[in-house]
Parts: structure tokens; sequence; C-alpha cells
């Protein structure tokens, strides 16, 4: 089993679970498990829109410089879920 940390974001989908135990052979594999066991969370945040600002990290390395869904897991790793944010903040004067 591989333990999927859960983002807040993510939480009120998922049990308020910040932790989760997933089988899988690739990190694709434990994400296909991850949203059917959580199946609100992956209709809301695992969609094509979105997937580009999902950042996942295998035992502290980044999937896309490993490769990538198809990286193999193991027992006893840990699958980081992180989204990015984007967007700017505005000072107090109103410049960007």
């Amino acid at each position: 089993m591989v333990t999927v940390y859960i983002p807040s974001p993510l939480r009120p989908f998922t049990d308020q679970q910040a932790a989760t135990p997933l089988g899988g052979g690739t990190v694709g594999e434990v994400l296909e498990n991850f949203k059917a066991r959580f199946p609100e969370a992956a209709a809301r945040f695992f969609t094509l829109k979105t997937l580009r600002y999902l950042n996942l990290y295998l035992n502290e390395q980044d999937v896309r410089q490993l490769a990538g869904m198809e990286t193999p897991v193991k027992d006893g790793d840990e699958l980081t879920v992180v989204f990015a944010i984007a967007g700017g903040c505005k000072s107090p004067d109103g410049a960007s």
C-alpha cells in the first residue's frame, strides 16, 4: 500500500482524512484508486481544467522528473498531492 497525503482543499470530500492507504502498481493506478474511493473529490478536483495545477510527489520527488503517471510504486511509498495556487495579489495601492 501507498500512503496518499491529501491536501486541505480536498479533505471535505475525503471524510476529513489527511492521508489514506491505497493500492496500485504505478502513480497513475494509485491516483485512479483515489478517484474511485473519493468520487466527489475526483469530480471537483481531477478534471482536465484542474490537472495542470496538480503536482504529485512520490517520496518527495516530483513524479514529472521520474516517469510521470507510469512511475512504479511499492509498499511503504508516500504520494503527496499538492495543488499549485495560481494568480497574483494586489498591493494595497492597487499595483500587482
